[in-house]
């Protein structure tokens, strides 16, 4: 037990050395105008996450759980944790942010269609989890569903 929390005490300290060095060449090597930037960006993020998100997220959970059967709870949960952040990740790529009409290169492809087939398959597995979890509650309780 001593040796876990040696390990951890060091691992702790390590974290703190880096994290100062860090400050101290963010301090150093950075005009004002930069430092504001960046904090008004980590503030904004602060923001965006707390305010709309993390809201948006416990809405979408509160309505899956009035409407889903509980057997399709958990799948759909899941299947939101998966869909949700590659979603946030995909707009600028879903949006076309960043494609020059003289290099068509840039954002070649259908990125529209590969994220739907990500849905279709994340939809896929919350339906046909739901299913086996239904046919394994109701073989459970001897044939009536619960």
């Amino acid at each position: 037990m001593t040796g876990v929390w040696g390990l951890r005490i060091g691992l702790g300290g390590l974290g703190v050395l880096v994290g100062l060095y860090g400050a101290y060449l963010l301090l150093s090597r950075q005009d004002l105008d930069r430092l504001v930037s960046a904090a008004i960006w980590l503030g904004g993020g602060v923001v965006v996450h707390d305010g709309l998100i993390a809201l948006a997220t416990i809405g979408a959970v509160a309505l899956g759980a009035r409407v889903l059967p509980v057997v399709a709870r958990a799948p759909a949960a899941v299947a939101f944790v998966v869909v949700a952040p590659l979603t946030l990740i995909a707009i600028p790529v879903l949006g076309r942010f960043g494609a020059e009409p003289d290099n068509p290169t840039l954002l070649d492809r259908s990125y529209w269609l590969g994220w739907s087939g990500l849905v279709v398959v994340a939809l896929s597995v919350v339906v046909v989890a739901s299913l086996v979890r239904a046919r394994r509650t109701t073989s459970e309780s001897g044939g009536a569903p619960s």
